[in-house]
């Protein structure tokens, strides 16, 4: 603002000259000087005019000045002034002749406004204003303001940092009611601006005057519609007071005041209370899995060049895809170190809380936070977050992290901290757990076997993480569903997106789910789960099973391990030993398998054949768990009514599955081929 002031007052100086070599005809070199040195007894700074200064009578009277500079005296830099291509003021003779110069047109041609980005708040002294020597300058009038290829440069010499607002064109128009009207368009980067600012300017001094304004502005691409208000304004030196703010950004109104100290390094207050508030976010398409987090560099040196203090709430707030309501942020930027809190924030029917530390004081720099997530509706918020479809269901976390960096690569590589995340009551879309673990029976696994219609029902999944330089370590993995348990340990490297598991999956057979007083039925030996986190490998952890697969699993089926446990006991001897007696057929097998085992048993030809049956229906059921829809269902319980020696028919799916198992015939089918079809299918 002072800046402007000071511009003000040169362009009066200016013009009070020119008139004055007008009446009285001095040459255009002493006119030079004259014009050079009542600017400075103006203002305290130094004009310097390096071009020629013209007179022209023809198409109209004007008079115009070329390359100009006003800088300040004390600024050795040089990162403090305006220069002015061509200033050109149109006058009309009668107006000069009067006494009272009045000016149609003042164009202004390739200004630019030098400012200096500083990284500390200083006591600037400021130049000694002189009061006018004459009064010609008041009674100089201007009705219009042309200015053309404009440009405001910030920089910081030391940083090697600029940023630039290009492009300016704008007109200003003065009424005879001192309504004055400011509208143009200018550049910042590859976003347009577009603005209009309406004011009734007071008579002198300004400062003791509130001026009413009201203000458009456009920027596509940084804000989320138009931009209107209306405040009342008041100067007090060089701070620049907004008061009784009113106005709407795209669909959402919003109230509050505004303060902006400009004297050195700017220091911006902002208090505002949105009803919908809508931020948007650029979002890149999402980069293929081989090619990983981007290293491009990401520039916070910004948040060194300014100081605020900014207290927001809303009714609703839009971050891209991410819908909060309510919510309120108090954020303070002070000497480069940005501190954010959110108390209370409204996510997805559950409770969010957290704080946000940036230091960009340094080239590398470091970020802190924590977050507290409450019962909060997990697919909308990592859809919307992360594009992460694949967990439905409640959702609570406590993360607390550290991080340093330039690029998403160094700050996910680099990450350090503590997570605990727990997902109830939903399910895992597009994986059926329960069918993947069957597969595994018989080969390794190649991805996460994903497709759309499937899910799988989850009553909890839970996992902590010790993070330690991007590499996310747990020991407590654990996910309870109906049909399916999983226990397990791991590394989630967060850097490359790489994973490494060793987790012990197992089988629910009955209906009863997890509740039961039984065990879950174990695959025998534990799960690796390896590679890109996209689409790892899932395999045994047994020796050969990756250089020579058909051998090991050759050897998984010959140990009668496979999805029913170790042979040595459980189910699984079971099954061997009622295969043995079976084969045998009651009263003919070998000695100590023959007729005495058959009398022991009471027929062991009907038993076999009746558990065998009974056990088929397990198999028949898990093996047709998936419905069309993909999600698994009730599994009938082996321990369903059956009496030996009655054939108990196979129930049959209501859609003929590709991994289901035949059922027996009629005939007294040996249980020995119910695991060859197990362990061979």
């Amino acid at each position: 603002m002072k800046t402007l002031k000071i511009t003000g007052a040169a362009v009066a100086a200016i013009v009070v000259i020119l008139i004055l070599a007008l009446v009285v005809g001095i040459p255009s070199g002493f006119l030079t000087s004259a014009i050079q040195d009542r600017v400075e007894q103006e203002t305290g700074y130094r004009l310097t005019v390096a071009g020629t200064t013209k007179i022209s009578l023809w198409p109209t009277f004007n008079v115009s000045l070329n390359d100009l500079t006003l800088e300040d005296p004390t600024d050795r830099e040089g990162t403090r002034r305006i220069t002015i291509g061509n200033l050109q003021a149109d006058m009309t003779l009668s107006s000069v002749w009067s006494g009272h110069p009045r000016i149609t047109e003042l164009v202004v041609t390739r200004p630019v406004l030098y400012r200096p980005l500083l990284r500390e708040r200083l006591r600037v002294a400021q130049p000694a204003n002189k009061p006018a020597a004459s009064s010609e300058s008041d009674t100089v009038t201007i009705d219009r303001i042309t200015i053309s290829n404009g440009a405001i440069i910030f920089s910081n010499v030391h940083d090697q940092v600029e940023h630039r607002i290009d492009g300016i064109a704008a007109i200003a128009t003065i009424d005879t009611d001192r309504k004055v009207r400011f509208a143009g368009i200018a550049r910042a980067g590859d976003h347009p601006l577009k603005f209009e600012i309406s004011a009734t300017a007071p008579g002198p001094p300004v400062e003791r005057h509130s001026i009413p304004l009201d203000l458009t502005f456009e920027a596509p691409g940084l804000l989320s519609g138009p931009l209107s208000g209306k405040a009342d304004v008041r100067l007090n030196g060089d701070v620049v007071m907004i008061n009784d703010l009113t106005g709407t950004l795209g669909d959402g109104t919003f109230t509050g005041w505004a303060s902006v100290d400009v004297a050195s390094k700017p220091l911006v207050k902002l208090d505002l209370d949105f009803q919908r508030l809508d931020v948007p976010v650029s979002k890149s398409p999402p980069a293929p899995e081989s090619q990983g987090w981007s290293d491009t560099r990401i520039n916070l040196i910004s948040l060194n060049y300014v100081d605020a203090q900014v207290r927001m709430s809303a009714a609703q707030v839009d971050l891209a895809d991410v819908h909060f309501a309510p919510a309120a942020i108090e954020a303070t930027l002070a000497g480069g170190v940005l501190k954010a809190a959110v108390p209370n924030l409204g996510t997805y029917g559950g409770q969010a809380s957290g704080e946000l530390i940036i230091d960009a004081t340094s080239g590398n720099p470091t970020y802190a936070m924590h977050c507290d997530l409450l019962d909060v509706h997990a697919l909308p918020l990592l859809t919307s977050l992360a594009d992460f479809d694949k967990l439905d269901g409640r959702m609570q976390a406590k993360i607390a992290a550290r991080s340093t960096g330039t690029s998403q690569h160094a700050i996910m590589s680099n990450l350090s901290g503590t997570a605990f995340v727990v997902f109830h009551d939903g399910a895992i879309r597009g994986i059926n757990v329960a069918q993947m673990i069957r597969q595994l029976t018989a080969s390794t696994l190649s991805g996460w076997q994903e497709q759309k219609e499937q899910a799988t029902d989850l009553t909890q999944l839970s996992a902590s993480f010790r993070i330690d330089r991007g590499q996310a370590t747990t020991t407590d993995l654990n996910l309870v569903g109906p049909l399916a348990k999983v226990t397990g340990v791991g590394t989630i490297d967060l850097g490359t997106r790489m994973l490494g598991f060793r987790v012990e999956p197992q089988l629910v057979l009955t209906t009863e789910g997890q509740g039961r007083t039984s065990d879950p039925v174990g695959f025998g030996i534990p799960v690796m789960i390896s590679g890109t986190w996209a689409a790892p490998r899932i395999y045994p952890d047994m020796a050969g099973v990756l250089d020579n697969p058909d051998a090991a699993y050759a050897k998984l089926r010959e140990m009668g391990k496979g999805l029913f446990g170790p042979n040595a006991g459980g189910l699984g001897g079971l099954l061997g030993g009622l295969s043995n007696l079976n084969g045998g057929q009651a009263g003919t097998g070998a000695p100590g398998q023959g007729s005495d085992s058959g009398s022991n048993f009471g027929g062991a030809g009907n038993l076999g054949q009746a558990l065998g049956n009974l056990i088929q229906q397990g198999l028949g059921g898990v093996a047709s768990s998936t419905t069309p829809g993909g999600r698994d269902r009730g599994i009938p319980s082996p321990q369903e009514p059956a009496k030996a020696g009655t054939d108990t028919p196979a129930p049959t799916p209501s859609e003929p599955q590709a991994d289901a198992v035949p059922p027996p015939s009629q005939d007294s089918q040996p249980m020995n081929e119910v695991l060859r079809q197990l362990f061979n299918r």
